[in-house]
């Protein structure tokens, strides 16, 4: 599947912008601060949250680098949690949480009073993994 082909570095570098630029993420996030860990493979990414915008986001493994919260799953399971259409079971992390794929740490308040936010936030990069339209798609 091409949408496998999309290195993890890039699909978290793009998260920012992806994210900043969504308005309605925006809004929903207004009030949300937070320094969170999101974990892929092995690899920590560290986000930081103000206002609802993402203004770092930080390949680890940093020392010292502090987190309120941390979600931590395999490649394979965010691959298929970023699919344009996740299946079913794989569409939420409360759902990977259940079934075993992802392990969501530490202080859960912040996640949980900003919850709409972070789902999107995590969603974000489903967007980059969805094949090219085709121009007659486009037409229709």
């Amino acid at each position: 599947m091409a949408e496998h082909n999309v290195p993890i570095a890039d699909l978290m570098a793009k998260l920012p912008e992806l994210v900043n630029g969504d308005a309605a993420l925006q809004l929903r996030g207004r009030f949300v601060n937070a320094e969170l860990m999101i974990e892929v493979g092995g690899t920590p990414w560290y986000l930081t949250v103000a206002d609802g915008r993402v203004t770092r986001c930080d390949r680890g493994p940093l020392i010292m680098r502090a987190w309120a919260f941390a979600i931590r799953g395999g490649e394979a399971a965010w691959r298929e949690f970023w699919q344009p259409v996740p299946k079913p079971l794989w569409h939420d992390i409360f759902a990977l949480s259940k079934r075993g794929e992802l392990k969501i740490e530490g202080d859960v308040r912040p996640l949980m009073t900003g919850l709409l936010y972070f789902k999107g936030l995590l969603a974000a990069p489903r967007s980059l993994t969805a094949p090219p339209r085709r121009l007659m798609e486009e037409v229709r």
